[in-house]
């Protein structure tokens, strides 16, 4: 019985190590967000085009999807992970021009933002 006991023990706490960080990917990080248009090479070696809905992140990899929510006004976009930053304190996204204007931010220039990863 005590050995029953230990292998369920076991299985559980094996099936918690591998679904929990499964879990915490997908947690949505809040924070403020900013937009940038320039016509620079990307960290990811891609030209900036700000028409794309495309972001910078400091961390999620190059061609990662997110879903970004403006939480002042409910608007959303998807956008493409192709650049690194931001490199303001504060900031857990940049996006492109384009991806600012669905987001209704281009005249604040910030947003208090969601940031969900989708792949």
């Amino acid at each position: 019985m005590v050995k029953m006991r230990a292998r369920l023990l076991l299985v559980g706490l094996l099936a918690a190590a591998f679904l929990l960080p499964l879990q915490a990917a997908n947690a949505a990080q809040v924070g403020s967000a900013s937009w940038y248009a320039l016509r620079s090479i990307t960290a990811s070696g891609e030209r900036m085009n700000p028409n794309a809905l495309t972001a910078a992140h400091r961390t999620l990899p190059f061609g990662t999807k997110v879903r970004v929510k403006n939480l002042q006004n409910g608007r959303s976009v998807v956008v493409r992970i192709n650049d690194r930053g931001p490199f303001v304190g504060g900031r857990v996204i940049d996006v492109s021009k384009a991806a600012a204007a669905k987001l209704g931010m281009i005249s604040s220039g910030t947003a208090k933002v969601s940031v969900t990863r989708l792949n």
